[in-house]
């Protein structure tokens, strides 16, 4: 394993966003289950995982995108679509 998982805080950090909003993404899908584990109530996430998710990054079996750096915050742009609007 090239890349540690961090803390769902250290996540927030990243995307600078509370962590209920980090829950709430893993709740509704945004996140998802292969870019985190969860041990009982403590989750712990693997950033070049999630970023590639949450940006429709397409990733390779074994191949994860790396992070220029993985301390700098990460703007993304989540669209949410209506439930109530006709697809």
């Amino acid at each position: 394993m090239s890349e540690p998982f961090v803390p769902i805080e250290e996540l927030a950090k990243q995307f600078t966003v509370s962590v209920s909003t980090v829950r709430a993404w893993v709740r509704q899908g945004h996140i998802p289950k292969d870019t985190y584990l969860k041990i009982g109530n403590t989750y712990r996430f693997n950033v070049p995982a999630v970023i590639a998710a949450l940006s429709g990054t397409p990733k390779a079996e074994s191949e994860v995108p790396k992070v220029e750096d993985p301390k700098a915050p990460v703007q993304l742009e989540l669209v949410f679509t209506d439930p109530n609007e006709d697809m």
